[in-house]
């Protein structure tokens, strides 16, 4: 009876193992992998907007560069250059959007006094890279972004960097864990652990409600891609900033919650602000608050010094 028991027990147990390997597997794919929005549907949707101006793009004085990352790969960047400054904003779009994405902040800087940087990220729009690690290689990846940029407008000019999404997760952890380069940050609807994130999608989304099964995509992860999601953090990095910052967030962000921004606000020493948007699922503060995004961020160069009158 006891030897049918523990075969029994065995049985259980490798069939739990293997399904967790499984799941494992497949969540470690769904990150390193997961399905980018098509380029013209984008282009589509902003146009359809009027957040992008074909016209205005195709005319704008502009410089196509490539940069060629320490993590083996290059980033596709166009560098906008409508007016005579070198008052510079480098922005950083979410996960799978592109470049085009950012035309919209693009646009809102150029209003401000700012030339503007938009880039693919890795394994985004025209850059290289093979997988998405949501900040972890990005973070290099902007590190060498920001010093090609500031050989091309100087080492004295004005350079503020904007990141929405995981682009907000990158810039954190790019300005915490470099000697960064850059005079401010804006950040919007950033993440303050990934993990932690992870996990909420997890149990809001799926009928997944353990961390087992981010525990065995880790492994692979690790693996396979060299990193982990403990190892994404926002959190620990943002003490290490002095810069000044704002912090932007929707409350009525499902996605990543605005708690998440609240807590990055509230670990930041000082030169700080924080505007919390009553209005706009995730990522869409700028599309469904456009004015008052706008005087936000007017009011935080002005603030800080950094705004042209």
């Amino acid at each position: 009876m006891k030897r049918r028991f523990l075969y029994i027990t065995g049985i259980i147990g490798s069939i739990y193992t293997a399904i967790l390997t499984i799941l494992g597997f497949y969540a470690a794919n769904r990150l390193m992998f997961m399905k980018l929005k098509d380029h013209d549907l984008i282009v589509k949707r902003e146009i359809i907007a009027k957040r992008f101006d074909e016209h205005w793009y195709e005319t704008v004085r502009k410089e196509d560069f490539w940069v060629d990352t320490p993590n083996g790969y290059p980033l596709r960047a166009v560098f906008l250059q409508p007016l005579e400054t070198t008052r510079t904003m480098i922005i950083c779009h979410g996960v799978t959007e592109n470049k085009i994405n950012s035309i919209k902040y693009a646009r809102l800087f150029e209003r401000l006094g700012f030339n503007s940087v938009i880039y693919d990220h890795r394994r985004h729009g025209d850059s290289g890279g093979k997988t998405t690690s949501f900040g972890f290689y990005e973070k290099i990846d902007l590190n060498a972004l920001v010093s090609a940029v500031r050989d091309r407008i100087g080492g004295r000019a004005l350079l503020g960097i904007h990141g929405e999404s995981m682009g907000a997760a990158t810039t954190i952890l790019y300005a915490g864990e470099f000697e960064d380069e850059a005079d401010f940050y804006i950040v919007d609807c950033p993440f303050s652990d990934f993990t932690e994130q992870i996990l909420h999608i997890l149990r809001t989304n799926t009928p997944l409600r353990s961390s087992m099964t981010l525990r065995a995509a880790n492994l692979f992860l690790k693996i396979r891609d060299g990193y982990t999601t403990g190892l994404i953090s926002p959190r620990e990095a943002i003490g290490n900033i002095k810069k000044p910052m704002l912090f932007i967030h929707s409350m009525e962000d499902d996605f990543i919650l605005p708690q998440m921004t609240k807590e990055l606000y509230e670990l930041k020493e000082d030169k700080k602000m924080l505007k919390l948007f009553e209005k706009g699922a995730h990522a869409k503060s700028f599309n469904e608050n456009p004015v008052e995004y706008e005087k936000e961020v007017l009011h935080f160069l002005h603030h800080y010094g950094f705004a042209t009158s």
